[in-house]
């Protein structure tokens, strides 16, 4: 992957982060909290999640320590209110862009582990991406059920 694939990748991640704090702005602070049902994460816990996954997914695929190692920000008292979950997400965001930006294109085809798979890091990336698309999807259902209308999407 050339130095301008780095930098694409860079794009979607920029465009992905404004997609996540577009959604968690939208949101009014008394639904912040909210879950469907007791078994699923609430909106505050998806968009922590994603953070968690995504300083995961940033560390593994450019082989950096990872600072929120080991954390479920979920389930954190104080991470649950709507400027806490803000500033907690664009800041998993932020990791994953400052990672990328420390990559030399041509290392983005190089094999690393990742769990029990052996991939090039730029799939590393693609699956981070894949992982936000499907949290912050489900939280356009959240919308819904609490009455709203969800953000666009900002696919492109």
């Amino acid at each position: 992957m050339a130095s301008n694939g780095v930098e694409l990748l860079i794009q979607e991640w920029e465009r992905s982060k404004q997609g996540a704090r577009d959604f968690i702005e939208a949101m009014p602070d008394e639904h912040v909290g909210f879950r469907p049902v007791p078994s699923v994460l609430s909106f505050a816990g998806q968009f922590l999640h994603i953070a968690d996954a995504n300083y995961m997914f940033a560390s593994v695929g450019c082989g950096i320590p990872n600072p929120n190692q080991g954390q479920k920000s979920e389930e954190k008292p104080e991470l649950q209110s709507k400027q806490a979950v803000l500033d907690f997400a664009t800041a998993g965001y932020d990791f994953v862009i400052g990672a990328l930006r420390n990559l030399d294109g041509k290392s983005m085809d190089e094999e690393v582990q990742f769990f029990k798979w052996t991939m090039p890091r730029h799939l590393v990336f693609s699956k981070a991406l894949e992982h936000h698309a499907h949290h912050r999807g489900q939280t356009a259902v959240y919308f819904r059920l609490v009455g709203l209308k969800p953000p666009s999407e900002r696919l492109f």
